[in-house]
């Protein structure tokens, strides 16, 4: 009979140093974003449409890794704020259209500025090659959690995925 493995140290875990990384990352965009009043949902948001105007808040919640009640929070202060305007009408079913104005086309520059620093510095250490490698490995990573198994030019197979060894949860 074979033993399962237990968890082991959780400091050797991917899953845990994964969090790591991204608790690391979301506080330092947090200190960038905050003197520009946006948070990182919002400012997540408003880089999304920017890039995919017309997206509803369903489409906005699954692009911005948020839950579509927490979506339509940000939503509503974006627009109260006047960054973005949602049609009152639907052009099909029930998902509403959501547009930057003129000033929500401005507000992401700065902080896409300053995201993009944050970025940089936590990339540092690596090289250009190792940034590209890291940036296909967790795509591969969350490939092999999430859904088929996409192969191109710098992505790995998902079978040389490290994800998650240990079987830890996100939480």
């Amino acid at each position: 009979m074979s033993q399962v493995e237990g968890v082991g140290p959780v400091d050797q875990a991917v899953g845990y140093v994964l969090k790591q990384a991204t608790t690391a990352l979301r506080s330092a965009m947090d200190t960038v974003l905050r003197p520009l009043d946006l948070t990182v949902a919002q400012y997540s948001c408003l880089e999304v449409l920017n890039q995919r105007p017309g997206l509803s808040s369903s489409e906005l919640a699954r692009a911005t890794f948020v839950s579509r009640q927490s979506m339509n929070l940000v939503l509503q202060g974006l627009q109260h704020r006047g960054l973005l305007t949602r049609s009152a009408v639907a052009e099909h079913g029930k998902a509403l259209p959501t547009q930057l104005t003129d000033a929500g086309r401005v507000q992401p520059r700065a902080a896409s500025v300053a995201v993009r620093t944050i970025e940089t510095q936590m990339l540092t250490p690596l090289t250009p090659r190792a940034q590209q490698r890291l940036r296909a490995d967790l795509a591969a990573c969350a490939a092999a959690l999430t859904g088929p198994p996409r192969t191109g030019p710098h992505q790995h197979a998902v079978a040389d995925c490290p994800a998650n060894p240990h079987g830890l949860r996100n939480g």
